[in-house]
């Protein structure tokens, strides 16, 4: 049995916690022998988005087969020097001594860094917290815009769902892959990411406007990104001619209708190639033709 602990902050996230707490808990509902537990400073513990949680005042115990996990809270770009109790923090560093693993999701890297675990390791957290992160644990090495970082026994991951990656990678890693995605089946969510991903997908980094006749032909792009779509055709959805319809989206989105569409191509792509598909059938499977584009596009510089 594999107690996973969550140490709670005031003002934790739900979705920080719940995000990763469900993983194990499906884990354990699927026979892989987990125990979830909680444990904060105080009995009853705030939470950004209003519910009050009650939970035990226990530290968690050291373990080497054990994870402790400490979800992020709210921080609003501000986060304070001391977060945790003097017996968190030392239950923290206890636990990695005994060879135990601990992990952290968005703001809760300031967690583990106070407890003096971030010291010579790579880390992540929320990308609007990156820089604060590195420069309040100079001898951390923070990776921006990743999904998750695990250095040995340490793992740290960004904001919010980010927490479910980070959980999915952990079983994957004690369990193999196919209990994760059983996990992830059973969840209903995407397919387990990889930690080197961006925070920000295609679709979440040129969606950042208020072009309405953009976002109509990106709704297109995005639903059948799979197919071939005449640049007339997204004009007509836009009710622009082709001419306005390229000007605006490159002036909002930095890409050309196609540079986008070939983009969520490639992101697709290499989820399956994460996965373990070939590249050429990852590239059937997302639109091209053959395998030569999709070669092409992944040797390019980002």
């Amino acid at each position: 049995m594999t107690l996973v602990s969550f140490l709670l902050v005031s003002g934790v996230h739900l979705l920080d916690l719940a995000g990763p707490a469900q993983v194990f808990s499906t884990a354990a509902d699927l026979g892989l022998g987990y125990e979830v537990r909680y444990s904060a400073a105080h009995e009853e513990v705030a939470t950004a988005q209003g519910p009050a949680l009650r939970v035990g005042t226990d530290v968690p115990p050291p373990s080497p087969d054990g994870l402790v996990v400490v979800p992020g809270w709210r921080a609003g770009g501000r986060v304070p020097h001391r977060v945790l109790t003097d017996g968190q923090a030392g239950a923290l560093s206890a636990h990695r001594a005994a060879g135990g693993t601990v992990a952290s999701v968005c703001s809760g890297a300031f967690a583990l860094g106070e407890a003096g675990l971030l010291d010579g390791r790579r880390c992540t957290t929320h990308h609007g917290l990156q820089d604060l992160l590195a420069r309040r644990f100079p001898r951390a090495r923070v990776v921006p815009d990743v999904l998750y970082v695990p250095d040995g026994g340490v793992l740290t991951s960004a904001g919010i769902a980010s927490g479910i990656d980070l959980a999915l990678h952990l079983v994957t890693v004690r369990h193999g892959p196919s209990a994760a995605a059983a996990i992830a089946r059973e969840m209903v969510v995407y397919a387990r990411r990889n930690g080197d991903e961006p925070q920000a997908g295609v679709m979440l980094r040129h969606r950042g406007h208020l072009v309405d006749a953009v976002h109509r032909v990106q709704d297109v792009i995005d639903a059948r990104f799979r197919e071939p779509l005449p640049l007339a055709e997204l004009a007509a959805t836009a009710r622009v001619s082709e001419r306005t319809l390229t000007r605006l989206f490159t002036a909002t989105t930095g890409l050309t209708p196609l540079r986008y569409q070939q983009g969520l191509r490639l992101e697709h792509a290499e989820h399956l190639i994460g996965a373990g598909e070939t590249v050429e059938a990852a590239a059937r499977a997302v639109g091209f033709g053959d395998a030569r584009m999709l070669r092409r596009l992944r040797s390019r510089p980002s």
